[in-house]
């Protein structure tokens, strides 16, 4: 289930252009695309982009926006690590990172930035769902390939890459109705407040915990998908309202964990990403009442994005949305070596392989990075 506002999206969009003759932009063509074992559309109404091809190889920016948890610096070492495999090297003739913050109007600078000095596909995890207007203008006129994901935006204009954020939130509210039944005090650990990922898994989250035949009480607080930041804001509600039937955690889940436990509080059933440290928890203490489920929006996606981008460059036909699985594991499945490892930190991201996709990246390469920008 989508919530993106298109139709809205696309009449502002038409406004704005007056003659969209003038575009270079991607042409709206029919399927079925290119990899679609990879590359899948999100749903039988999403539309498939074209661009003309062109000779690599390319110049390709990455422009993140906030970097202060564990998975944005991990994206980003995906990120640097994929463009060195041999099969996507020979694809770069240059590849920039730049992180600018929580501002939109510095993000937006940026991918104007690149734009103008000639890259050729930027791949972003927008600080806002909207205000994207003006380079999604700018892209089109100049032909360059703008490949927002993760975090996206709420138009059907531009090529987009994620997993679906509403599943999360409400295969994790089933989940704690199944193990907890239809009543009690909830605590709900968000991500960074004004991003549409936050808003999708809370709002998803919030369609099944809201149904009617429920009776919960529910805590909201901001963790950041931050380990310190969770771990902080979840004690603080342990403090004030003493105990929690369950919880829903977007991110920094492993921190939640250790909450309950500095608290002394029971085991209750969570919810919660695809940290290693979360799902060696699970594996540890599930006997004990700690009862998880993992989802996982894996930092991989990063690498997804910019084989994306390299196909579009190449001419190949591409749905507009493209849907990643969400890769989900619970204290039933877990496998140390498998979907966790328990050799590895508590703050590695444990979904990194896409075999349909041909993205495999491995914990040695990711880990050989750095989150620093490359500009130079």
């Amino acid at each position: 289930m989508t919530k993106f506002a298109y139709a809205a999206a696309a009449s502002l969009a038409a406004g704005l252009l007056g003659g969209a003759s003038a575009w270079a932009q991607p042409a709206v063509v029919d399927g079925p695309g290119y990899l679609p074992e990879c590359f899948a559309p999100w749903d039988q109404d999403t539309k498939y982009f074209q661009w003309e091809p062109r000779e690599g190889p390319y110049r390709i920016a990455l422009v993140n926006g906030f970097v202060g948890n564990t998975w944005r610096i991990q994206m980003i070492q995906t990120a640097k690590a994929y463009v060195e495999t041999p099969e996507i090297a020979q694809h770069i003739a240059e590849f920039k990172v730049v992180s600018t913050g929580l501002d939109a109007a510095v993000q937006l600078g940026a991918i104007e930035d690149f734009i103008n000095q000639g890259f050729d596909a930027i791949v972003t995890i927008a600080v806002s769902p909207d205000g994207f207007d003006r380079v999604i203008r700018l892209a089109n006129r100049n032909n360059v390939v703008l490949v927002p994901f993760d975090n996206i935006l709420d138009t059907d204009e531009v090529m987009m890459v994620n997993e679906d954020q509403w599943s999360m939130g409400t295969m994790s509210a089933e989940f704690l109705i199944e193990h907890i039944g239809n009543e009690g005090r909830i605590l709900e650990v968000r991500g960074v407040p004004g991003n549409s990922v936050d808003r999708d898994r809370h709002e998803g989250f919030r369609s099944v915990m809201e149904a009617e035949g429920n009776n919960f009480e529910i805590i909201e607080v901001v963790g950041n998908w931050a380990d310190g930041d969770a771990q902080k804001a979840t004690a603080d509600a342990l403090a004030v309202h003493g105990h929690f039937d369950g919880i829903f955690t977007q991110g920094g889940s492993t921190g939640s964990v250790r909450a309950l436990m500095d608290a002394g509080h029971p085991f209750i059933p969570i919810a919660g990403e695809g940290e290693n440290g979360f799902r060696k928890l699970i594996a540890e203490h599930h006997e004990e009442g700690l009862v998880g489920l993992s989802y996982g929006q894996s930092p991989g996606l990063v690498a997804i994005s910019i084989k994306a981008a390299i196909a579009a460059l190449q001419g190949e036909v591409l749905p507009q949305l493209i849907s990643v699985p969400v890769p989900v594991a619970d204290y039933k499945t877990l496998e140390d070596g498998v979907n966790y490892w328990s050799d590895l930190t508590d703050n590695f991201f444990a979904v990194n392989e896409f075999p349909p996709c041909d993205v495999n990246i491995t914990a040695v390469q990711i880990m050989a990075q750095t989150a620093d920008d490359v500009t130079q």
